[in-house]
C-alpha cells in the first residue's frame, strides 16, 4: 500500500492524489457579483449540503496552487456576501469546464461560457438558466484555511430560496436522478455521469435493526461466492425467515433442480445455492436469498 506524508510531498501531487481518492464529487457552479455589478461564475468541487435546518451548503474556492492568489468567486463573496450555486447536469458540463478558465477579473463568464442569466428573486448574484437546480444562498461565514498555495477558503452558505426545473421531477413530484442527470468530478480530467447503469439504490437501515453480519452463520459468511455487499444486504434483514418458511420455499421447487442436480455432492450443492442466492441479493430479494441459503440444513 502507497502511504503519503502530506508534509513530505508537493502541494500539487498531493491534490492530485487527494481528488482521485475523494471521488465523485458534486459541482458547486457559483455565481457571483462583485461591488461594482459585475457577475462571476466558476465552478467548485470541493462542496457539498452539510444540514438541512437550516439549509447550509459548502463550497471552498481554493488559493491557486501555482500563485497561491484567491480566486474571483472568493474576493466576490467578500465583497457582497451573496452566491447563487448552481447544480450542473451532463448537457451543460462543457460550458461549465469553459467558465473555470481563469480569464481576467471582470470577465463576465456567463457570455464567454454562453450562459443565460436569471435575475435571482433575494440575492443579487444571476441564476443559471440552464441549471436543473439553483440554490440562492446568504453567506454566512467564510473561514480562510491558509495563506499558500491550495489552501481552501470555507464559504459556508444558508440557501434561503431553491429553485428545481419541474422537468426533473416525478410524479411524486421528486427529483428523478434520471431526469436531473448530474455529473460530479474525479481526478484529473475525469467526470462521472448519474444515470443510467451507473445508478443503484441501497435499502437504508433507518426503519429497522438489521441482524448485522455478524449474526450470520461462518458457512455463509466464509462463501467463496457472495460478496461483502452481498453480506451487507443479509445483515440488514430485521429477522431471519422461519424453519416452516425455509422449508415451505424448499417444497415450492423454487431450487429443486439444485437439490436434484448435486444430491450426492453436498459442496456443490452448497455452491450452487450461494449462486442463486447472489443472484436474488442482486434484485434485491433479500427475504428469499435466506430461504435459499437456510434451505441447506433443511436438506
Amino acid at each position: 500500500m502507497l502511504t503519503i506524508n502530506p508534509k513530505e510531498v508537493k502541494t500539487a501531487e498531493l491534490h492530485g492524489y487527494l481528488l482521485g481518492a475523494v471521488a465523485p464529487r458534486p459541482i458547486a457552479f457559483a455565481s457571483t457579483i462583485d461591488k461594482d455589478g459585475n457577475p462571476n461564475l466558476a465552478p467548485f468541487s470541493f462542496f457539498n449540503v452539510f444540514s438541512a435546518n437550516p439549509p447550509i451548503a459548502i463550497f471552498s474556492p481554493a488559493r491557486s496552487g501555482r500563485t497561491g492568489q484567491t480566486k474571483h468567486t472568493f474576493e466576490n463573496i467578500k465583497e457582497v456576501p451573496e452566491v447563487v450555486i448552481n447544480m450542473v447536469n451532463y448537457d451543460m458540463v462543457q460550458q461549465t469546464s469553459l467558465a473555470s478558465t481563469e480569464y481576467p477579473k471582470g470577465v463576465n463568464e456567463f457570455i464567454k461560457a454562453g450562459f443565460t442569466p436569471l435575475a435571482s428573486e433575494m440575492v443579487k448574484p444571476f441564476r443559471v438558466k440552464e441549471s436543473p437546480a439553483q440554490l440562492e444562498c446568504k453567506v454566512n461565514q467564510v473561514i480562510e484555511l491558509g495563506q499558500h498555495g491550495g489552501a481552501g477558503n470555507l464559504i459556508i452558505c444558508e440557501v434561503v430560496l431553491m429553485h428545481i426545473n419541474e422537468n426533473v421531477l416525478d410524479v411524486s413530484k421528486q427529483i428523478d436522478p434520471n431526469k436531473i442527470d448530474l455529473v460530479a468530478r474525479l481526478g484529473a480530467n475525469w467526470y462521472s455521469r448519474t444515470n443510467g447503469d451507473a445508478l443503484f439504490e441501497v435499502a437504508k437501515p433507518l426503519m429497522n435493526l438489521g441482524i448485522g453480519i455478524d449474526a450470520i452463520p461462518e458457512a455463509i459468511k466464509k462463501s467463496n461466492v457472495l460478496t461483502g455487499n452481498n453480506l451487507g444486504q443479509l445483515g440488514n434483514i430485521e429477522k431471519l425467515p422461519t424453519e416452516q418458511e425455509v422449508v415451505a420455499y424448499r417444497n415450492s421447487g423454487a431450487i429443486n433442480e439444485a437439490f436434484e442436480l448435486y444430491a450426492s455432492n453436498h459442496d456443490k450443492l452448497k455452491n450452487q445455492l450461494h449462486h442463486i442466492a447472489k443472484g436474488l441479493l442482486e434484485s434485491n430479494k433479500v427475504e428469499e436469498a435466506w430461504k435459499v441459503l437456510l434451505s441447506i440444513n433443511n436438506n
